[in-house]
């Protein structure tokens, strides 16, 4: 019991100190998520010109991307590119890492919605005179939207985990905290536990959040 009592009262101590790394750990995601959504639609719009050079460019991307850990490519960005003279801020280097791989997971989720939409649809926007991108922005890429926002949202949920990452390259995010608290007081689980918990609720809001929304766009497909 005495055990049980000293675990609380840990957690109630630290819980608050974790804030910056909360902070952080939001602007990590917040950013890596919109830049990748970018990053993932400029990719399928690449693939879609059916320019064989650009969509061998985004195959390649996607495939590095897709076959390498997070991990390493945070490493890469943050240690190797100075050696090419590319010099990024750590903050920087975070969000083009994170960016850079949801991207590509975007980016096929983007590809899947927009191939699942029957192609009478584009023939039937062609026959009104629209030419091919006003059928695509007009008729297309609505209704792909709207299938796509279930695997964005799982992969959104994925994007906040992985910005975990980021303290690999010395981010003062939550686990970073973790582990310095848990260095300073020799008391590892109230902070794991503390960690969890902030995790916890910051994809189960995010889960609410894109369900509502999902849910509305049933609502304006009736």
């Amino acid at each position: 019991m005495n055990q049980i009592i000293a675990f609380i009262n840990v957690v109630i101590e630290f819980a608050p100190r974790f804030f910056p790394g909360v902070i952080m750990t939001l602007q990590l995601s917040f950013l890596s998520i919109v830049l990748g959504t970018l990053f993932g639609f400029f990719a399928t719009m690449l693939k879609m010109t059916k320019l064989k050079p650009l969509m061998k460019i985004t195959d390649i991307y996607i495939t590095i991307v897709r076959g390498t850990p997070l991990l390493l490519q945070l490493i890469f960005i943050f240690y190797a590119l100075p050696e090419a003279g590319i010099n990024l801020p750590r903050f920087t280097s975070a969000i083009v890492g994170l960016a850079f791989h949801n991207g590509a997971y975007i980016s096929e989720i983007f590809r899947g919605a927009v191939e699942s939409i029957d192609s009478g649809q584009n023939e039937a926007a062609r026959s009104l005179g629209m030419t091919k991108w006003q059928a695509m922005r007009r008729v297309i890429l609505p209704q792909a939207f709207k299938r796509s926002v279930p695997a964005l949202g799982n992969q959104f949920i994925i994007a906040v985990k992985d910005s975990s990452l980021a303290s690999v390259i010395t981010i003062t995010e939550i686990i970073m905290l973790t582990r310095q608290y848990t260095a300073a007081t020799w008391n590892p689980w109230p902070m794991f536990f503390i960690a969890a918990s902030y995790y916890l609720i910051i994809t189960t809001v995010l889960s609410k959040g894109l369900l509502r929304i999902e849910n509305r766009l049933k609502v304006y497909e009736r």
